[in-house]
């Protein structure tokens, strides 16, 4: 098998091609890349597999140069008749910003140059599959406090937190205006965060988020709402077997389910276990975000109930040093706070019953405590300006 592999530097991107690399039928992989005047694509690759230590094989991993801004992405690919004997694409790149500076960008690369790949993979002659990473999020915000199923996605109606999901949705509906049933696959996992492993995650995505309600201890969310969390090598390797499986559907999502959700509240325990010099942590209504805000601006009113937390209030003034700080740590958090208010958990037992292989996965507050170092070394300031 030969197969074409978009992100394949990326956080669940790199997971994939690794595991895709250990396995005897697959023949070739080419990885589209974007060129970087200051590192050679080849060079790049193999930083892929040096960070856990495995085998870079040269004569497998081909990479291909290109990039999903390109206008002349179609042609580039038809033109490359090394590609002409490519039998699946694997697409996981995208652009995963929350930030709405970005919104432009995203439907840059995440719809537009999508439409491009499709174009192409459309003429191949060998194609058997266009396996497409999307998201289980698409779901909109209109879902609440349950577990949400394959089939009620893609959903033109429901509404948004960040535009980074609806373009992915927007992806779905491109895979079935282009190609055929019987060649798409949608794969959608829910939140990908850290590794399983004992090994130092690829990415701080998701991680971030933690480890910044980790220090600020004092956080305005419902920690009882159920967050659908998996590890990155659960995820790619879930992929990976969903991809030669023998499958009865083209939608599966890659999650925790109901049975293993976590929540902020379980997180804590586990991050309060580590860290243990910290204050204790504290969960209050979101409605407490508009006081804490006021509070960094120097204008919180007295007698507000925010001072009932004085003494989170006095370690943010020794840890942060400028109030202003956390105004900037919170805005950054803001989309992540809308998505643990909406307690959802995505629906896994068509992946569990088509693909044997794959069990159920270890609920977040449990493998997180592999990521507790890593987490340690965040620098959530930074994290914060891109979340």
């Amino acid at each position: 098998m030969n197969i074409f592999l978009t992100g394949s530097t990326g956080f669940l991107g790199g997971e994939l091609l690794v595991s895709l690399s250990k396995r005897s039928d697959i023949n070739k992989i080419y990885c589209f890349i974007r060129p970087d005047n200051e590192n050679d694509v080849l060079a790049r690759l193999k930083k892929v597999f040096d960070v856990h230590g495995d085998f870079f094989d040269q004569e497998k991993i081909i990479p291909i140069s290109g990039n999903l801004f390109d206008a002349h992405l179609t042609q580039s690919l038809q033109a490359n008749k090394v590609l002409e004997d490519t039998e699946v694409i694997i697409h996981a790149a995208a652009n995963t910003s929350f930030s709405r500076i970005f919104d432009d960008m995203l439907e840059q690369v995440n719809i537009a140059g999508l439409e491009k790949l499709l174009i192409w993979a459309k003429q191949l002659p060998h194609l058997s599959t266009f396996l497409y990473i999307g998201t289980a999020t698409i779901c909109g915000k209109e879902i609440n406090n349950r577990e949400v199923h394959e089939d009620e996605s893609p959903n033109l109606s429901v509404q948004h937190l960040v535009r980074y999901t609806y373009t992915k949705m927007q992806g779905e509906l491109l895979l079935n205006k282009h190609l055929p049933n019987e060649k798409i696959l949608i794969a959608r996992p829910s939140i990908i965060m850290g590794d399983s492993r004992p090994v130092t995650p690829r990415s701080p995505v998701i991680l971030w988020a933690v480890a910044t309600i980790n220090q600020l201890r004092l956080n305005p969310v419902n920690e009882h709402a159920m967050l659908d969390m998996i590890p990155v090598d659960y995820a790619a390797n879930a992929i990976v077997e969903l991809l030669f499986a023998n499958r009865k559907h083209q939608v599966y999502h890659i999650s925790s389910g109901k049975v293993a959700a976590t929540s902020a509240e379980k997180l804590a325990v586990s991050l309060a276990g580590y860290f243990k010099d910290l204050p204790a942590f504290v969960f209050t209504d979101k409605s407490m975000l508009v006081q804490i805000k006021q509070w960094a601006k120097g204008r919180l009113k007295s007698g507000s109930s925010l001072y009932n937390y004085q003494s989170h209030l006095d370690y943010w003034k020794e840890a942060f040093t400028d109030p202003g700080t956390i105004r900037i740590l919170l805005a950054g958090l803001a989309p992540y706070f809308e998505f643990m208010e909406l307690g959802q958990a995505f629906d896994n037992s068509r992946l569990l019953q088509d693909v044997p292989k794959v069990k159920q996965s270890v609920p977040a507050e449990v493998y997180i405590k592999h990521c507790m170092e890593y987490i340690g070394k965040i620098n959530i300031q930074e994290g914060a300006i891109d979340p």
